[in-house]
C-alpha cells in the first residue's frame, strides 16, 4: 500500500530494482495502477481525482453562483470556496487533477447558457472565464481524464441533443465537437476512468436506462455499454480508476448502481442512499464517492470498491439542487 496526497492507493508493486526509485503509472492494458522503476521509460502520468470535492451553482429559490468545497476523506460540512462567473443551475462539472471546469446550465429565468468557467481546486476564490460550449446546453453531463474534459447531451432550449463536445482542461478556449451519444437526451450523468467516458440515464422525454461509452483520448461516436438497473433521469455519477457508480434520480429514489468501467455490461445493485434523491451531483477521490445536494440537500458517502448503503457525510453551505460537482487537489 502506498499513498498519494495522503490517500492510500492499492497497486501492483515490483521491487526487483529500486535504482532511481519508482513512479506510479496507469497501466492501460490491465486497468490498474502500477509502480514502475523510475529509470524505466514510457510511463504515463497518473490520472488522479484529488481529495477536495467542489459543488458549484444550483437552485435554491432561484439560480445560484455559490461554490462550496469539502475534504472527501473526512466527514463534515462544506465551506465556501467562491462564486461562479455566472449564476446558474443544471450545469455540469469535470476536472483533471488540479483544475475544475463548469459548463452550460441555465440562468433560472428560462435562458440556457453556453458558458464555461474554471477554478484552481487547491485554492479558493471566484471562477474565471474559460470559453464557450459549441451550443447553449442545459441539463447536460460531464466527465474527464487528466487531460481532456467531455460535455455530453443536454437541451438547447428547443430540442434534446446527443452531441458530445470536448475541451483540454489545462488550456482555455471554446469546446470542440467530439461525436454523438447513441441516444439524444438530457437529464443524464457521466463518469470516467483514465481512458473511458461513460454516459448514463436521462430522458427524451421517455426516461432511459441507457449506458454509453467513448474513448476520451480519441473522437467519435459513443458505443452501447449496457443498462442501468432502473431507468432514470436526474441521476448522478462518479468513479474511481476501475468502477463507476450511479446514484439516485427520478424513478430510482435511493438506488445506487455500479459498473466496471473497463468492461461492458449491465449495472449491478450497489446499495442505497440514506434518503431518496434526484438532481444531485457527486465526486470522488479515487476511494470514496460523495453524493449530495438535490432534493434532500445533504451529502452522503460510499467506499466505491465495496458495496453497501451510503452513510451521512455533512451538509452543503446552502441546501440546493441542480448543482455540478467535481474533485481534485
Amino acid at each position: 500500500m502506498r499513498k498519494i496526497n495522503g490517500v492510500p492507493v492499492e497497486a501492483h508493486t515490483d521491487l526487483s530494482s529500486l535504482t532511481g526509485g519508482e513512479v506510479l503509472k496507469w497501466d492501460e492494458t490491465n486497468t490498474l495502477m502500477a509502480w514502475e522503476d523510475q529509470d524505466a521509460t514510457g510511463y504515463i502520468i497518473v490520472k488522479w481525482y484529488g481529495d477536495r470535492g467542489v459543488w458549484a451553482g444550483g437552485y435554491a429559490a432561484g439560480a445560484r453562483n455559490v461554490i462550496d468545497y469539502i475534504t472527501i476523506s473526512t466527514t463534515g460540512n462544506a465551506t465556501d470556496f467562491g462564486d461562479l462567473t455566472v449564476t446558474r443551475q443544471n450545469l455540469a462539472g469535470c476536472s483533471d487533477s488540479s483544475r475544475g471546469v463548469f459548463g452550460g446550465g441555465n440562468d433560472g429565468a428560462g435562458s440556457g447558457l453556453n458558458t464555461i468557467d474554471y477554478i484552481t481546486i487547491s485554492t479558493t476564490g471566484n471562477a474565471t472565464d474559460f470559453g464557450d460550449l459549441t451550443f447553449t446546453a442545459n441539463i447536460l453531463s460531464s466527465c474527464a481524464n487528466d487531460t481532456r474534459g467531455l460535455f455530453g447531451g443536454g437541451h438547447d432550449g428547443s430540442a434534446y441533443r446527443n452531441d458530445i463536445q470536448y475541451i483540454t482542461v489545462q488550456t482555455t478556449g471554446n469546446a470542440t465537437d467530439f461525436g454523438d451519444m447513441t441516444t439524444t437526451r438530457s437529464h443524464l450523468t457521466a463518469c470516467s476512468s483514465a481512458t473511458r467516458g461513460i454516459f448514463a440515464g436521462g430522458k427524451n422525454p421517455t426516461v432511459f436506462n441507457i449506458i454509453d461509452y467513448v474513448t476520451i483520448a480519441s473522437t467519435g461516436n459513443a458505443s452501447d455499454f449496457g443498462d442501468l438497473t432502473v431507468s432514470r433521469q436526474k441521476v448522478t455519477g462518479c468513479s474511481d480508476q476501475t468502477r463507476g457508480i450511479f446514484s439516485g434520480g427520478d424513478e430510482a429514489t435511493d438506488t445506487i448502481d455500479y459498473i466496471t468501467t473497463a468492461s461492458t455490461g449491465n449495472a449491478t445493485d450497489f446499495g442505497d442512499l440514506t434518503s431518496g434523491g434526484y438532481y444531485m451531483s457527486s465526486c470522488a477521490n479515487g476511494i470514496r464517492g460523495v453524493i449530495g445536494g438535490g432534493s434532500f440537500n445533504t451529502l452522503d458517502y460510499v467506499t466505491i470498491q465495496t458495496t453497501g448503503n451510503a452513510s451521512t457525510f455533512g451538509d452543503l453551505t446552502l441546501g440546493r439542487a441542480e448543482t455540478a460537482a467535481t474533485s481534485g487537489d
